[in-house]
């Protein structure tokens, strides 16, 4: 039970970090008046450093095998990065219908 408080711990201490480095980084090139895609595009990359940074305590379990820390890794990065990138794309792309989000032959 105590190791799992120590790696709770460990991932968020690894999380806030790059979440404050990049949160800053976001405000300060809001406040120099840039464009506010940069802006938020600095944030979601913070965002994903942190899940990133978060998760890597997995591969501190010494118990597990590499398998399945590997797995475990990718379910959390499904859960966490995928959705993040989806936001980006429809942020930054415009999606004028379905088939423009779906469909790639238009590239």
């Amino acid at each position: 039970m105590i190791e799992v408080v120590v790696m709770i711990k460990k991932a968020i201490f690894r999380g806030i970090i790059p979440l404050v480095i990049m949160t800053s980084l976001a405000i300060f090139i809001r406040l120099q008046g840039i464009d506010i895609f940069q802006v938020k595009s600095t944030f979601l990359v913070g965002i994903i450093a942190t899940s990133i940074a978060s998760a890597s305590v997995i591969y501190e379990i010494e118990k597990w095998s590499l398998f399945k820390q590997s797995v475990i890794h990718f379910i959390i990065m499904l859960f966490t990065v995928l959705p993040i990138l989806s936001l980006c794309f429809l942020l930054f792309f415009p999606v004028f219908y379905l088939v423009d989000g779906i469909s790639w032959s238009q590239f």
